[in-house]
C-alpha cells in the first residue's frame, strides 16, 4: 500500500553542550495526534554557523505510533542542512526497522516549520495486512 500522512507535532528538547560553541546534542521527544499518532524519542547532533540560517543536523529517532490503523515502532534517520535559509532534508525510515504491525514499513518524510509550529509530510509504503 502506498500512502501519505501529514499533520503537526510538538518537540521538547533538552540541549546538552558537547565541545565548542556551535555544536549541541539534543534529546527529542515528539508527540503527534494527526495521521501518525504517537510519540518518539531520539538523539540529534546539530552544528550552527555564524551565518544566519545556515546549519546542519543528523539524528536517529525511534517512533512508537499508530499509522493507518496499525501499531508498532520504526526508526527515522535524519540528515539535513540549511544554507542561508534553503533547506535540504533527508529523513527516511531505516530499512527493516518496523516492528509489530508496521513490519515492512518504508518511506520518507519532510518537516516544515511555520511560525514556530512543526508539520510533517510522510510518504510511505506498508505491506498489505494479509502479507504480514
Amino acid at each position: 500500500m502506498n500512502a501519505h500522512a501529514s499533520g503537526s507535532f510538538e518537540i521538547k528538547m533538552a540541549r546538552q553542550p558537547i565541545t565548542g560553541e556551535e555544536a549541541k546534542t539534543i534529546s527529542v521527544r515528539m508527540t503527534s495526534d494527526s495521521d501518525l499518532e504517537g510519540t518518539s524519542t531520539g538523539e540529534m547532533l546539530g552544528a550552527f554557523t555564524s551565518v544566519k540560517d545556515s546549519a546542519g543536523y543528523v539524528a536517529m529517532e525511534r517512533v512508537s505510533a499508530k499509522l493507518a490503523g496499525r501499531t508498532g515502532t520504526f526508526i527515522l534517520q535524519h540528515s539535513s542542512t540549511m544554507a542561508r535559509g534553503i533547506q535540504q532534508q533527508s529523513i527516511v525510515v531505516v530499512p527493516d526497522s518496523g516492528t509489530d504491525q508496521l513490519v515492512g514499513l518504508a518511506g520518507s518524510m519532510i518537516i516544515k516549520i511555520t511560525d514556530g509550529n512543526h508539520f510533517y509530510e510522510f510518504d510511505y509504503t506498508l505491506p498489505d495486512k494479509d502479507s504480514n
